[in-house]
């Protein structure tokens, strides 16, 4: 009884594996079926192949559909074999998801146009949209929300219900809400509700889509459309104004730092140093030299590697303002002219010297890791290197007060500033503070350079870049007040990402120097008078 219970067992299991053995090519045949259509070099071939893996369930439909939109997916049109190029160079089968050793001869790349782009988009949306990872979650709804493709409406409201992050929950209701808007099938009710959603997200987006709606809506569709671009319009245009003000409060602050340690040279020795820019450049250079040290000898270190190059920067561009004091600059006190002529020449000097050293053209200085990237803030974005130069500068100018007003040298600093004569007259050695307040403003000015390095090119021609401004900004703040400088950079900062998009980039500058003229005709010691050498001359 036994024996027979045992046959018959058998039987079973080999007629269940046989079944299977059987089963299982006509399950694998849809989806094999549908990847060979990639081979056809049809667009309607292709956007029929792209729908059905996207549907099928297939763990190989992600990579395959990821590959055709990053331009790696391969066709052999004879075997009708597509091929997976992936990332790290080795090759897959798209059907099966074997390894290949090498492409056979012949294949092509599978080709996309706008249309099929955009169901490409479409399809990775749905298929990331229940990942478990919030962030593709979110650029898949985001994905979604500008395809608005009616077929990922389950997945959407799958993915929604179940949803708990509270940005992937915001991002899943306005992908379902663009959906709504275009299904046609779908209550009045809903798509009013649907506009409400879209509108409350209010950004370009929102506008384009509520936009691109047509007119052949139902009346009460058309005046919530209407209200809705109305009101994204009037926040956008508010938004427009403090994007602006970020970007006039960032230029400020370069303009600070590029001119700070001006305003301290300017102020206390009268010199017009037509070199200041070639400080900046050094202190750019030197955090050059630095990031390359570290990427051969010590790769580790590179987050901190700002961090080295400021005091060196400061160092280096220091003492070579203090060897130009002491060689040049203190042999042409009370004759500007030629101070401006020497400093230029030296400026011409010191450009060609860095030509020399490290070549003519354009060398690179990385972000370290927390330096780059942005955030959003609203409607505006926010890019971290912008937002540490802001911190970086205000901290700069909050030490320099410090100093100025807490330590020996800023005291005689000072002293030298109201009055020269009586300075020298206490005891206060007039050469010596010439000399470190010019080193000052040139170690200054290198710490500019180390902050500049982060966003734009180091070149020999870096100073040139800021110099006219920098004397703008000083001129217009009041020689010597370090208050008017700071208050002055802001201004002219704001003032010029106001006028830019309505003169332009050139005639916004410009009209700011222009302006910057006209004022000192009125007050011709700037923003915030201060008594000094170069007054009393």
């Amino acid at each position: 009884m036994s024996t027979n219970i045992i046959d018959r067992l058998r039987a079973a299991v080999l007629a269940l594996l046989l079944t299977v053995a059987f089963a299982a090519p006509a399950l694998a045949g849809p989806f094999e079926d549908a990847v060979a259509k990639f081979a056809n070099d049809d667009f309607s071939d292709t956007a029929a192949a792209v729908e059905a893996v996207a549907a099928s369930g297939n763990p190989l439909a992600l990579p395959i559909i990821s590959a055709l939109q990053e331009g790696r997916l391969v066709a052999d049109p004879g075997s009708k074999k597509v091929f997976v190029k992936q990332a790290d160079g080795k090759i897959i089968d798209a059907a099966t998801g074997a390894a290949v050793d090498k492409l056979p001869d012949g294949v092509a790349d599978v080709r996309l146009n706008n249309r099929l782009r955009r169901a490409v988009e479409a399809a990775l949306g749905s298929l990331t949209l229940l990942s478990p990872d919030p962030a593709r979650r979110i650029a898949a709804a985001q994905s979604v929300f500008k395809s608005h493709d009616a077929n990922a409406l389950p997945v959407v409201e799958e993915a929604l219900a179940k949803e708990t992050n509270r940005s992937a929950k915001a991002a899943f209701t306005e992908a379902r809400a663009a959906i709504l808007l275009f299904k046609p099938d779908v209550s009045e009710a809903d798509k009013l509700d649907a506009i409400a959603v879209v509108k409350a997200k209010g950004d370009q987006e929102a506008m384009a889509l509520l936009t691109s709606l047509g007119p052949d809506q139902p009346p009460l569709i058309k005046t919530a459309v209407a209200g809705a671009i109305s009101s994204i319009q009037s926040d956008l245009a508010m938004w427009s104004m403090v994007q602006n003000a970020w970007y006039g409060i960032s230029l400020g602050s370069v303009l600070l730092l590029a001119a700070i340690g001006l305003a301290i040279t300017f102020g206390v020795m009268g010199v017009i140093n037509m070199a200041h820019g070639e400080m900046v450049m050094i202190g750019a250079y030197t955090t050059f030299v630095v990031q390359e040290v570290i990427r051969t000898r010590y790769p580790g270190l590179f987050d901190v590697s700002l961090l080295i190059a400021v005091p060196l920067a400061f160092v280096v561009a220091g003492a070579i303002g203090v060897a130009i004091e002491r060689g040049i600059i203190r042999f042409l006190y009370g004759r500007p002219l030629e101070t401006l002529l020497a400093t230029w020449g030296l400026s011409l000097v010191l450009q060609q010297a860095v030509r020399t050293a490290f070549g003519p053209t354009n060398r690179e200085v990385g972000n370290p890791s927390w330096m780059s990237g942005a955030f959003e803030l609203g409607q505006i974005t926010i890019t971290y290197n912008r937002l540490w130069i802001l911190v970086f500068t205000l901290a700069v100018f909050g030490i320099l007060l410090a100093m100025l007003r807490y330590t020996a040298l800023g005291l005689e600093m000072r002293a030298v500033t109201q009055n020269r004569r009586m300075a020298a007259s206490m005891g206060i050695a007039t050469s010596r503070v010439d000399a470190l307040t010019f080193g000052l403003g040139s170690g200054i000015a290198g710490i500019a350079g180390v902050a500049l390095s982060q966003i734009d090119n180091v070149s020999p021609n870096l100073g040139q870049s800021y110099i006219i401004d920098s004397f703008m900004v000083v001129v217009f703040g009041g020689v010597g007040n370090l208050w008017g400088t700071l208050v002055g950079a802001f201004t002219l900062g704001i003032a010029n990402k106001f006028l830019e998009p309505v003169a332009g980039a050139v005639l916004g500058k410009i009209a700011i120097l222009v302006l910057i003229i006209l004022f000192i005709q009125k007050r011709p010691r700037g923003l915030f008078a201060l008594k000094g050498r170069a007054v009393e001359a």
